[in-house]
């Protein structure tokens, strides 16, 4: 079955040999076509130059992303047909910063496949004549369900220290079992981990965490000490962490959110008192977006407010249920319920209220605004908002019908 983007990918192949230059699809999406799964990207690797890219593609059809390290991305003809990344084979130089290398030399297919993170990323895959070019044994581990690094372990680490979440990743992702030499490489350089920017680190956290087994990402993030590592940087928070009940609560996940995955790995590792802010304070650190951030902050002050659903006051459970993260706040009350061996009742009640209630009787227009008082002849101030919050629960409560009910009580708290 092919797609819009992987007929691009392979008439980007086709064209550059079509110029002269030997070209493979690379990387990822070979791995990933190995294993029956449809890339979301593809890659191809090429002995052409950048700017020889460019004159095949033009410059209009090209971008020089990152030409110093032999990287153009060509851009499809629609958006349904993406972009591709052509990298011309190389080997690269010293990595000062972890990170990346100080420099590359031009290379041959081979030599490029040995200077990649593992194995199973480390294959090519010719279009034309449908077949997988393996320097480095990627085809025997994908089929022996092992993760192992090209060459030295502790050498690729070295190069760049965020191959050691890479490896959790993608080991947990297509259920690999780490190779032996690889996994020691990986605890014995675990602290070095630190030297990775915040932004990396979460950028891999949350594909674990938004992926299906997430629990077996999490499990090995802390038997590497990779876990630690990235508790560490947040003040040790995580040295009472309760794994076991964490895990069995990330595989009861039914929606595949990093917020909330990241919410019941944090909540299980703190304190009590003052958690919000100091959830709020993680987030920040390990770089978070604001709208992240915002949503874990949330569902840690609202993580008991659903206990005992049914014989909350309606404003507060309409309140709640109307809330945008309200999904998310739910299947934390199911996942914790079932996690302690429980029927999750305040669960089932709201899912079971909320196919009854209409989005009308859920959150009605308010019977006031402010105008409205401004018009009875109070003066906007901290009671006037007051006024309204009051009106709008007993509204929510159900016990106001009309709005001339709605400014009777306003009479009569305000006398």
């Amino acid at each position: 079955m092919t797609t819009p983007l992987r007929d691009f990918a392979e008439e980007v192949v086709a064209r550059l040999r079509q110029a002269g230059y030997e070209a493979l699809l690379a990387g990822g999406c070979v791995r990933d076509l190995q294993l029956g799964l449809e890339p979301k990207d593809y890659d191809v690797a090429t002995n052409a130059i950048p700017a020889e890219v460019r004159a095949v593609f033009g410059h209009r059809k090209t971008l020089a992303v990152g030409e110093s390290f032999g990287v153009v991305v060509v851009l499809g003809p629609t958006v349904q047909h993406g972009q591709v990344e052509v990298a011309t084979f190389r080997t690269d130089g010293s990595y000062s910063d972890g990170r990346r290398p100080d420099n590359v030399t031009y290379a041959t297919a081979q030599e490029d496949a040995m200077r990649r993170d593992y194995t199973i990323n480390g294959m090519f895959f010719d279009p034309a004549t449908n077949q997988v070019i393996d320097y480095v044994g990627g085809l025997q581990d994908l089929q022996d369900r092992v993760l192992r690094a090209i060459g030295d372990p502790v050498a690729r680490i070295r190069e760049d220290k965020l191959r050691m979440l890479r490896a959790i990743r993608f080991a947990a992702r297509f259920e690999l079992t780490v190779d032996q030499s690889t996994w020691e490489g990986i605890v014995q350089h675990a602290d070095e981990l630190q030297q990775v920017s915040p932004e990396r680190i979460t950028m891999e956290l949350r594909s674990m965490l938004r992926h299906p087994n997430r629990a077996a990402a999490f499990r090995m993030l802390y038997s590497s000490g990779l876990l630690n590592q990235i508790l560490m940087e947040l003040n040790s928070v995580g040295t009472s962490l309760p794994i076991d009940r964490t895990c069995r609560q990330l595989e009861l996940m039914q929606i595949h959110s990093f917020e909330l995955a990241m919410f019941i790995v944090l909540i299980n590792g703190m304190q009590e008192q003052d958690i919000s802010t100091t959830v709020e304070q993680r987030c920040r650190e390990l770089r978070m977006s604001n709208a992240e951030t915002e949503q874990i902050v949330w569902l840690c002050t609202a993580k008991d407010q659903l206990n005992g659903a049914a014989d909350l006051p309606k404003h507060q459970l309409k309140t709640l249920l109307h809330h945008t993260h309200s999904d998310y706040l739910l299947e934390w009350v199911r996942v914790r319920a079932l996690e302690q061996g429980q029927q999750p009742a305040d669960y089932e009640f709201c899912r079971s209220y909320l196919s009854k209630t209409s989005a009308e009787q859920l959150w009605p227009e308010p019977f006031l605004k402010g105008h409205d008082l401004i018009e009875m002849g109070l003066k906007p101030g901290r009671e006037f908002s007051h006024l309204l919050q009051r009106v709008f629960e007993a509204q929510l409560d159900e016990q106001l019908a009309t709005k001339d009910q709605a400014i009777e009580l306003v009479r009569k708290l305000i006398s």
